[in-house]
């Protein structure tokens, strides 16, 4: 499986380690990845592909709100 926009993922380094994000943009060894509480759609947080890891779960986040990101991620497991 590969990394794309909408996949549904998992910190597995740094402060944010445990929680669930969905990917935002992709870039060439990185991705953008937003939860729509501390990491806002507007501004996602940049982070290494190697720090993630994949759930198999896709969100479709065009014309998707913060607060609707909060509740489809709420089903997975982030704490709020």
């Amino acid at each position: 499986m590969e990394l794309r926009i909408g996949s549904v993922v998992r910190a597995t380094a740094g402060r944010d380690k445990g929680s669930f994000f969905a990917v935002t943009a992709v870039d060439n060894g990185s991705c953008s990845i937003a939860d729509g509480k501390s990491r806002k759609l507007a501004c996602p947080k940049r982070k290494n592909v190697r720090h993630v890891s994949l759930t198999g779960s896709m969100i479709d986040i065009k014309d998707i709100t913060d607060k609707k990101l909060r509740t489809l991620l709420k089903e997975f497991g982030n704490a709020e």
